[in-house]
């Protein structure tokens, strides 16, 4: 019997969206990779070195117990929660409930869908950075809320214009996203900007979401929205171990907030995702537990990185801003490029290195690129000399 051919297509929401942009662009190069062209990749912000050897033990030993493979409480581990609660206070001057203002989280990304899910009716209104994190769009997709882009401008410091955000139909807007250190600008974190943010969502009854992933990273001053009185009212921080602990892909990070909050997040996250592996939450417990010198290690590291890229920055006639924190170099291309697209495809297939278009981030990033630190010195020289070679065949 012969069949007609189905004619199947997904939910709106699927056309709505396109696939991730470093998922799709780390298949071109490894396309180029396999025809031989050797790509230095300076794209992505993921950790190439590993957590401290106290961690993995901890993993290791904890792995190769016979009772640590059943499956576990979506609320995690309380040894970690309580060790959340502790590397909040020590490090931020935060006050946390283990019991009632904590949420372990299979990554923090995953964690932008589900809080979606959680405050956003579709139609409800949610404001995203411009520049931002991509995931902040397209989760917001997702969920069919309606996005309302607020501009982050270099002249204004890569800060919100409140004046521009008060005249917004502030009355069907739920959430926003904040983001500081700013990814992908690096604007640090500032107590100032963190108080006017809360009385903003406090006045308007708009919930924020405080994504805080770098603020261990070049920064010696690492500061949370929750320190800001009333802010666990509106307020909710999102952290990972991914970028402070070289675990990124362990997939360990939480949510803090109010408990009612903190409730509804997990009816949500509980019906999405079960617990974490047994093992990676004891090892996560030691991981916050590090002692000061491991932070500053990983800096001396990331600060000699950063020297080489700001050399690349320069090699490419970028200009940036050299206060920037977190795990990336952002900087401004000339006015002779066309876009940031074509410099980085230019980079890319004729220098053979990968680095970000602004654009990817939002319009308002389209002048820009993005150099990633996670690449070894070796590597990062090897770019360096790659453009150079570059620049003086090309001229």
């Amino acid at each position: 019997m012969k069949y007609d051919t189905p004619q199947i297509k997904p939910a709106n929401r699927v056309e709505q969206i396109k696939e991730y942009y470093f998922s799709r662009r780390l298949k071109e190069v490894a396309r180029l990779n396999a025809e031989g062209r050797d790509i230095i990749s300076l794209g992505i912000g993921g950790p190439d070195r590993a957590p401290s050897q106290e961690v993995i033990d901890t993993l290791c030993e904890a792995a190769n117990r016979p009772d640590t493979h059943s499956y576990q409480m979506t609320i995690g581990l309380p040894e970690l929660r309580r060790a959340y609660a502790g590397w909040y206070g020590r490090h931020y001057g935060v006050t946390l409930d283990p019991d009632t203002e904590i949420q372990p989280l299979i990554g923090s990304k995953e964690a932008v869908l589900q809080l979606s899910l959680t405050f956003l009716n579709p139609g409800d209104g949610v404001l995203v950075p411009n520049p931002g994190y991509p995931t902040y769009t397209s989760a917001s997709r997702l969920a069919e809320a309606e996005i309302f882009p607020y501009n982050l401008t270099e002249e204004n410091g890569w800060k919100p214009d409140f004046e521009a955000l008060e005249k917004l139909p502030l009355e069907k807007i739920k959430m926003m996203w904040v983001n500081y250190p700013h990814m992908p600008t690096g604007t640090p974190a500032d107590r100032e900007l963190f108080e006017r943010i809360v009385d903003f969502g406090r006045r308007h009854s708009i919930v924020i979401v405080h994504d805080n992933p770098y603020s261990f990273i070049l920064n010696n001053n690492p500061q949370s929205i929750l320190s800001v009185e009333g802010a666990k009212e509106i307020c909710i921080e999102l952290n990972s171990l991914s970028k402070s602990h070289n675990m990124a892909g362990w997939r360990m990070a939480m949510m803090a907030s109010n408990p009612q909050f903190t409730s509804w997040f997990l009816k949500v996250k509980s019906n999405i995702d079960s617990g974490q592996f047994r093992p990676m939450m004891l090892a996560a417990v030691k991981a916050l537990n590090a002692p000061q010198e491991w932070y500053d290690e990983l800096n001396a590291v990331y600060s000699s990185r950063r020297k080489i890229a700001e050399e690349i920055m320069t090699a490419l006639g970028c200009t940036f801003d050299p206060g920037q924190r977190g795990l990336f170099l952002w900087g401004r291309i000339p006015e002779t490029e066309k876009s940031s697209e074509t410099l980085a495809d230019r980079i890319l297939y004729e220098a053979r290195v990968f680095i970000t278009p602004g654009f990817i981030f939002g319009s308002n990033g389209d002048r820009y690129i993005r150099i990633s630190l996670c690449a070894t010195e070796e590597n990062l020289n090897r770019a360096l000399q790659r453009i150079k070679e570059y620049n003086s065949t090309s001229k």
